[in-house]
């Protein structure tokens, strides 16, 4: 008896993708992008640069869409905001800087909208807050204490 053997081969889309790290620079020499790509793509870490070469902005991708954490920078390289991307759209708590680099204002969001609180600063102080649904503001507080009566502080997480 004659004993038949078939070998499968299995190829998935993944095997052989090419992964490269890539930079980009502007006429003037400068580095204007660096990081990885998969098929073309951007994944993992990336940095963005200005002109004159100051970061301008630095995250993590998958397959060409903003993921987990990232920082944004002015032209003088003071920190702008920061906050959580979820498949290319904002999510979760961003926190928005004056230009001293004090926490100026911090906003939930959902899908790139206000979706939950926002709370106002100065002189690093909590001043004022408003809650948000789906990019509706619907209700504000024009103090630290009034928030306080009618919120908990663990609503804030």
């Amino acid at each position: 008896m004659k004993k038949l053997f078939f070998i499968f081969f299995l190829f998935s889309a993944n095997t052989y993708a090419e992964k490269e790290y890539q930079r980009t620079f502007y006429e003037n020499g400068n580095i204007q992008s660096e990081g990885w790509t998969e098929n073309n793509r951007k994944i993992k870490f990336w940095k963005f640069y200005y002109e004159n070469g100051t970061l301008k902005k630095e995250g993590h991708y998958s397959a060409d869409k903003e993921i987990k954490y990232w920082k944004f920078y002015s032209k003088n390289g003071n920190i702008e905001k920061e906050g959580h991307f979820q498949n290319g759209k904002k999510n979760n708590w961003w926190l928005f800087y004056n230009t001293m680099e004090k926490v100026d204002h911090k906003c939930q969001l959902k899908d790139n909208q206000k979706n939950g609180y926002c709370l106002m600063y100065k002189n690093e102080k909590l001043v004022s807050a408003s809650r948000y649904k789906s990019g509706k503001k619907i209700k504000e507080w024009t103090t630290f204490a009034s928030f306080k009566k009618e919120n908990k502080l663990s609503d804030l997480k």
